[in-house]
């Protein structure tokens, strides 16, 4: 499996932006697909994820309301759908996907087994 983000830039506080992240490999109907951010010094966070089967999906406290994750199963796309940007969410942003078997948590880094490269997201005030 491999993933290939994109959509990334700078954005005034308020605006928005759509990311996307295109999935290549054989995807099973069990995997989550993710997004999560890594802003300069700190660590990895979450952001959200979505179950590639039903489009179930979970949110970041702090992204809930801005944020929306959908995925597009005919063109193996997920998207990240970012509005009311704020400076505070300038970082890298990552997807991932979170196969059947990993038994770790959908929140944490550790639950994904394969990662994007990241695209560069910037929020001036």
């Amino acid at each position: 499996v491999q993933l290939q983000a994109s959509g990334g830039g700078l954005v005034q506080a308020g605006g928005s932006l759509r990311l996307s992240c295109a999935v290549s490999g054989w995807i099973f109907s069990g995997y989550f697909m993710g997004w999560f951010r890594q802003a300069p010094g700190k660590e990895r966070e979450f952001v959200t994820t979505t179950s590639w089967r039903d489009g179930r999906a979970y949110y970041a406290d702090s992204m809930r309301g801005r944020f929306t994750i959908s995925r597009d199963n005919a063109k193996n796309t997920v998207y990240l759908q970012m509005d009311s940007l704020k400076p505070e969410d300038t970082a890298v942003y990552y997807c991932a996907a979170k196969s059947a078997y990993n038994s770790g948590s959908y929140y944490g880094p550790s639950g994904y087994d394969y990662w994007g490269q990241g695209t560069q997201v910037t929020v001036s005030s």
